[in-house]
C-alpha cells in the first residue's frame, strides 16, 4: 500500500483542532471518525508527513475499509479533499482551512432497503451511537442480566470496566440488540485472539450485526468458518512465526465474501504465489483471485481449464522449435544411396 502525503496551508507547531470541528462536527460524527481526524492532525503537526492506511487501521485495530469510510466521511463534511494517483489509490490528503459547515440533514433520505451495502449499514449503525447518561446506566446495572454481561466482560477482560467499555456493552446490547449469551461469546472470541480491546470487539460486533447474526451458535459457526479459512490460509503462504495483521484477515474476508472464492480455491491462490515469489503476499494472492473472479471461476476444474486455455494460447503464439535428436549431424538432410553402383564405379575407376 503506497504511502499518502499530507499537505496544510497552516504553518502551526502544535496540534491545533479548529472552533468550528469542535462546535459543529464533532458532535454529530461517530466518535470513530473524530479519532481519526484528531490523529491526522497530530500527524501533520507532529512532522509525520507520510502515512498509510494499512498503518492507521494497525494502530486503531480497525481495518482500512473502517479507514477509508472514515477520510470520506470528512471529504463530505469539507474538511478533507482526498487525491488519488492514476491507480486509483488515495496518495494525498489535504486539510481545509476554512471549512464551511454543511447541513447534516444530506443524510436524511434513506436509500431503499435493498439498495444499502454492507457500508451504508455500518455507516448508520455508527451514526445511531449514542452515549448513555449516568442515570441511563444505573437504570441497565439493576437488570441482573446486564449486571451479569459486565461482571463476566470484566472477568474475560482482566481489568475494571471503563466507562467506554461499558458504553460499548451497552450499545451492542440495546441497540444491537445482541443477546447476553452473544456478547458474552463475543468478548471471549476476540479475547482468545489476542485482542481484549473493545474497539476491536466492536468491528468484529458490527460484522455480525451485518451478517444478521443473532445467537451465539450462529456466531459460532461463522467464527468456525473463519478460523479454517485463517489458519489454511497461513498454512499455505508458509506463515508461521506470527499472526495475521487486520489489514491481512481483510483480505480473507474480502475473498471469501466479495469474491466468493471456497477454501480450496484460496488455498491454491496462496500455493501459486509461494511458487511463483518464493515468499507470502496478501497483495500478489489477492491478484491472482482477482483475476479468477474476472474469468468466473467456480471450482478447482474452472482452474485447470483456464491453465490449459493459455498455455495452448502461448504454444500458438511462440511455436516450440523442432526437437533435436541430439546429433549435430543428423540436423541436415539424409541422402540415400546406391552402394553396389557405388562399388562398380570404384572397380572400374580401380581398372582403369
Amino acid at each position: 500500500m503506497a504511502n499518502i502525503t499530507l499537505h496544510t496551508d497552516s504553518p502551526v507547531t502544535a496540534t491545533c483542532v479548529p472552533n468550528v470541528f469542535i462546535d459543529r462536527y464533532m458532535v454529530q460524527a461517530s466518535g470513530e471518525y473524530v479519532k481519526i481526524y484528531l490523529y491526522l492532525l497530530r500527524c501533520i503537526t507532529g512532522n509525520k508527513s507520510e502515512l498509510s492506511i494499512s498503518k492507521m487501521a494497525d494502530k486503531f485495530e480497525h481495518t482500512e475499509k473502517d479507514i477509508k469510510r472514515a477520510l470520506k466521511y470528512w471529504e463530505k463534511m469539507n474538511l478533507l479533499h482526498l487525491e488519488y494517483d492514476e491507480k486509483d489509490e488515495l496518495s494525498s490528503i489535504n486539510f481545509l482551512d476554512s471549512p464551511t459547515p454543511q447541513p447534516f440533514t444530506h443524510n436524511i433520505a434513506k436509500p431503499k432497503k435493498e439498495c444499502q451495502t454492507s457500508s451504508e449499514i455500518s455507516d448508520k449503525k455508527s451514526a445511531a451511537r449514542r452515549e448513555y447518561s449516568a442515570n441511563e446506566i444505573d437504570h441497565f446495572r439493576s437488570n441482573e442480566e446486564v449486571r451479569t454481561l459486565f461482571f463476566v466482560a470484566e472477568k474475560y477482560m482482566c481489568h475494571p470496566l471503563t466507562t467506554t467499555d461499558v458504553q460499548t456493552i451497552l450499545y451492542w446490547y440495546d441497540t444491537l440488540k445482541f443477546s447476553s449469551e452473544l456478547i458474552e461469546y463475543l468478548i471471549e472470541f476476540c479475547v482468545e485472539k489476542g485482542h481484549s480491546a473493545t474497539r476491536y470487539m466492536d468491528k468484529v460486533a458490527l460484522s455480525w450485526a451485518e451478517m444478521n447474526i443473532k445467537t451465539a451458535e450462529q456466531a459460532k459457526q461463522t467464527s468456525n468458518v473463519h478460523n479454517q479459512a485463517y489458519y489454511a490460509v497461513i498454512k499455505s503462504l508458509g506463515i508461521n512465526n506470527r499472526n495475521l495483521v487486520p489489514y491481512e484477515m481483510d483480505f480473507i474476508e474480502k475473498w471469501m465474501k466479495e469474491y466468493g472464492f471456497s477454501l480450496d480455491i484460496i488455498t491454491e491462490a496462496c500455493k501459486r504465489t509461494i511458487q511463483a515469489i518464493h515468499q507470502p503476499s496478501f497483495e500478489y494472492t489477492d491478484t491472482i483471485l482477482h483475476s479468477w473472479k474476472d474469468h468466473k471461476i467456480h471450482h478447482l476444474e474452472d482452474i485447470a481449464t483456464l491453465d490449459a486455455a493459455y498455455k495452448n494460447k502461448k504454444m500458438k503464439k511462440h511455436p516450440a522449435a523442432p526437437k533435436s535428436n541430439g546429433n549435430k549431424f543428423n540436423n541436415f538432410s539424409q541422402r540415400n544411396y546406391n552402394y553396389d553402383q557405388l562399388e562398380r564405379q570404384l572397380l572400374n575407376r580401380s581398372i582403369q
